[in-house]
């Protein structure tokens, strides 16, 4: 009978990737530990290891497919199916047993891939505390033929935090050591196997009741497995402060089960000593699905141990939390809505109510701050020659009816720019993961008015020659002056320009217009010493700021696109060649 191999966990915060490659093809025979994908996700391209061995009858999945952790990658046929059943197929007194012996904590959550049948069962390395997904194998404390009991030390593990402990969460004869000194693991990598003390030689717990197995998973009743796995978390922590096992476990401290919620979000007993939080791994991973913050739920259960119903509560709180900071971001508040103190006991005050373009400015821009991760690159261009070039053909724009400003070379400049350099002239959609790159170059233009800050579009710049540009900005300006702009007109934009040059400054970090992902401010050009071959050279040097959203643009393309824009400005004649 086909059994589903299904993409196990990767680590914390690693929920799904892109395959790369599919290592297995339908009919193959797979071994254990055969690599069976590559998968690239958000931190690098990984080999995925198959946990079982048989035939595969069937794969489903193919390059570039985006896969999640749970989704199946092929079906196949056990081995030796007649005589070990499939973890899928293991009954289900089975499984009850190995819960019974600790599992329950660490490894059910695993129990993908044969990882667990009547006979045996895997050990895997258990989470180790928020934020630490793998570590070097420093010691290896078990052998093969060794009897190990719950809540013995078996790995010693060094993490980027400290050496800790590994207990075992089971009992029984190690079958097989399947890692060694100086290897690198990560959470739910397999230790070793063992002969688990379950199954035929203990009926008692593979009949266990449902009520008596329920009650197993909380802290007081868990056993020693719950208690090493937190007294061994804990360890952890007090070891990379400095402490000693003494100092970590005091003889007067309240016992680990008297665990209480911290107001930060994290847990700690009554004398204060931090804990990690008390949750089962498919509770942080169902935390993890729906975003939510696990150090932030308070647990209902005994000792405070936090159980799903906890978690969908907390999130269905958060929901509500979340529509009134959108509330308060849509009042121009941009996160909360603050309540301010009295003004007028220290003297006369006015109020005037925020409408019209105002109102929707401090909207607008409240959300784009908050949406967009803002970095702003600074640069110079030398415009000594542009300048020159400028003066010379602004009557022939004024005889079009425009104005030759810097403004309007910037436009032809920007839309060459932005066909070298795509991802500027794109939108990111976090929603369904995607970046969506514009065919198309239209250009916003900030333009100051009595009302506000409007941002009228021009349409097809790349098309237009400078002259043309220049009309056109000295048109659409003035209609926004005049208060004649559509909707229409300020729609449509891919990127923004806009010029503090004409007032003043020496440089500034504007605001991306979102949903673009990069805006170019201009500033006030000044004479300055320039050192020109072997003297220095009074030149005319425009300050540039270029903001951009960080999650599609890395600092390194944002230098070389603004360096292109400089280069351009420095040298007109590129625009013929590069443009």
């Amino acid at each position: 009978m086909a059994t589903e191999f299904r993409l196990p966990e990767l680590g914390e915060n690693i929920e799904a990737g892109d395959v790369v490659r599919v290592a297995v093809t339908a009919g193959e025979s797979i071994k254990e530990g055969q690599t069976v994908i590559e998968l690239e996700t958000d931190k690098a391209v990984i080999e995925v290891p198959s946990t079982v061995s048989g035939v595969i009858e069937e794969v489903s999945v193919a390059p570039s497919q985006r896969v999640k952790t749970g989704d199946v990658l092929f079906t196949y046929t056990a081995a030796d199916s007649s005589a070990k059943p499939a973890a899928a197929e293991t009954p289900k007194a089975a499984v009850d047993a190995v819960k019974g012996a600790g599992v329950a904590q660490v490894a059910v959550p695993e129990l993908r891939g044969a990882a667990v049948n009547a006979a045996s069962a895997e050990f895997k390395l258990p989470e180790l505390g928020e934020n630490i997904e793998y570590g070097d194998v420093v010691r290896v404390l078990v052998e093969p033929g060794e009897e190990v009991t719950e809540g013995q030390t078996v790995l010693e593990l060094e993490t980027d935090k400290a050496v800790v402990e590994v207990p075992s969460t089971l009992s029984g004869t190690v079958s097989e050591v399947k890692v060694k000194a100086g290897q690198k693991l990560r959470v739910g990598d397999v230790i070793f196997t063992v002969a688990a003390t379950v199954g035929e030689s203990e009926p008692a717990a593979a009949e266990t009741k449902p009520a008596e197995a329920g009650k197993s998973a909380a802290p007081e009743e868990s056993g020693h497995s719950y208690m090493a796995m937190v007294r061994h978390s804990f360890r952890a922590a007090r070891t990379a402060e400095g402490r000693s096992e003494e100092q970590a476990f005091p003889p007067d401290a309240p016992p680990v089960t008297e665990l209480e919620a911290h107001p930060a979000g994290l847990t700690k007993h009554a004398g204060g000593e931090h804990r990690t939080v008390p949750a089962a791994p498919f509770v942080r991973k169902l935390a993890r699905e729906i975003g939510v913050d696990i150090y932030l739920v308070k647990g209902s259960g005994p000792g405070g141990r936090i159980s799903e119903g906890d978690v969908k509560a907390f999130a269905k709180g958060a929901f509500a939390r979340m529509a009134e900071v959108e509330v308060g971001a849509a009042r121009g508040a941009g996160t909360v809505l603050v309540k301010l103190p009295d003004f007028s006991r220290w003297g006369k005050i006015e109020k005037v109510s925020l409408r019209g373009v105002r109102r929707k400015t401090a909207q607008h821009l409240a959300m784009a701050w908050n949406v967009i991760p803002h970095v702003t690159q600074f640069d110079k261009a030398d415009v000594s020659e542009l300048e020159g070039l400028r003066k010379r053909f602004s009557p022939k724009a004024e005889k079009a009816g425009g104005k030759m400003t810097i403004t309007a070379i910037a436009l032809k400049v920007v839309a060459s720019a932005l066909k070298a350099f795509p991802q500027f002239n794109a939108s990111i959609d976090m929603a369904s993961e995607e970046i969506i790159y514009k065919r198309y170059i239209n250009v916003g233009v900030a333009v100051d008015t009595d009302r506000g800050l409007l941002v009228p579009v021009i349409r097809d710049v790349d098309k237009k020659n400078i002259i043309e540009l220049a009309v056109e900005l000295s048109s659409i300006s003035a209609k926004a002056r005049d208060k004649k702009l559509s909707a229409e007109d300020m729609e449509g934009g891919s990127f923004t320009i806009t010029n503090l040059g004409g007032v003043g400054g020496t440089g500034f970090t504007p605001i991306v217009n979102h949903p673009e992902v990069a805006i170019l401010g201009i500033s006030r050009a000044q004479m300055e010493p320039v050192w020109v071959s072997d003297k220095f050279e009074p030149r005319s040097m425009l300050p540039l700021s270029l903001s951009y959203d960080h999650r599609i643009i890395d600092g390194a393309d944002a230098a070389r696109f603004l360096r292109w824009i400089v280069d351009a400005l420095e040298q007109p004649f590129l625009l013929s060649v590069q443009g």
